[in-house]
């Protein structure tokens, strides 16, 4: 992960490509083009919940038509009834590597190593708990630190997928505080999913800057104007804002509810590897 120092320097670089005024012979690079950044496509993934309602028993077609899309990164949600060294040998005939996947820590934490070092994962993400009490959310993130000091040992990142009511108060504490608060960095990373982010309240710059580098993946998740699900730059969502202030490894798409999966994949994908910020 980047240093503090390399951080600024290179949101400040950002900003100040985004200021300076262009007036150069059109065709001819600028200072201004020069610094102005993109998402490296190597970092661009997708999560495959977005693709549940098309997956049915056989994933190998949607997982074809990602690869045409130009995806070589998914993140999992499950292996579809297939184990995860049969599942790995399905996404390598497609060219594809599942770098991130949502498990539960609460089960057989073993079986969760086992099944990652196999996946090829680099990153275990828990992707929602939702507790009533003060007191559950504290003995959740004890567990959380330990599983990431476990996922450590073998190689592994666990992280945590935030929704809206982490940011709810509980008790008069913000569960997302107690999480943060009650982990460390070294064994528990953040996977900031922007939508949600949003929608509870709160500005995901400010988030990353607070958790400086403990964000490491971002679910890109675009929300329409009457707070719905929407395709990215279809939305209201400043990603550019965004991106220009932080640096993360991978920008995941997803979309809860999609109109069609696949087409949501491809606005998606290109989205991001037209955007320049």
């Amino acid at each position: 992960m980047p240093s503090r120092r390399t951080f600024l320097s290179t949101a400040l670089a950002a900003g100040a490509a985004v200021a300076l005024p262009s007036a150069a012979t059109p065709g001819v690079a600028t200072a201004s083009d020069r610094l102005c950044r993109r998402v490296p496509r190597e970092s661009i993934s997708i999560q495959l919940y977005t693709l549940r309602g098309i997956m049915g028993d056989d994933p190998e077609p949607v997982l074809s038509a990602l690869a045409d899309i130009g995806y070589r990164k998914v993140e999992l949600a499950g292996t579809y009834g297939r184990s995860a060294a049969e599942f790995a040998a399905v996404l390598r005939r497609h060219g594809l590597r599942a770098t991130s996947a949502h498990v539960g820590i609460d089960g057989d934490l073993d079986r969760v190593v086992s099944d990652a070092l196999t996946l090829g994962n680099k990153h275990v993400v828990v992707p929602w708990v939702n507790y009533g009490t003060l007191a559950e959310w504290k003995a959740f993130t004890v567990r959380l630190e330990a599983a990431g000091d476990k996922l450590r040992r073998a190689g592994l990142s666990l992280g945590y997928h935030n929704h809206a009511h982490e940011f709810a108060l509980v008790e008069g504490t913000r569960p997302f505080d107690v999480i943060t608060a009650g982990t460390s960095r070294r064994n528990v990373h953040l996977e900031l999913d922007l939508y949600w982010a949003v929608v509870g309240g709160v500005d995901p710059v400010e988030v990353c800057r607070a958790h400086f580098p403990r964000v490491r993946q971002f679910h890109v998740k675009d929300r329409a104007a009457d707070g719905s699900f929407a395709d990215l730059g279809t939305g209201t969502i400043d990603f550019a804002g965004i991106f220009r202030a932080t640096n993360v490894t991978e920008y995941i798409v997803e979309n809860d509810q999609p109109r069609d999966a696949l087409a949501t994949a491809r606005i998606g994908y290109d989205y991001l590897r037209d955007l320049r910020f």
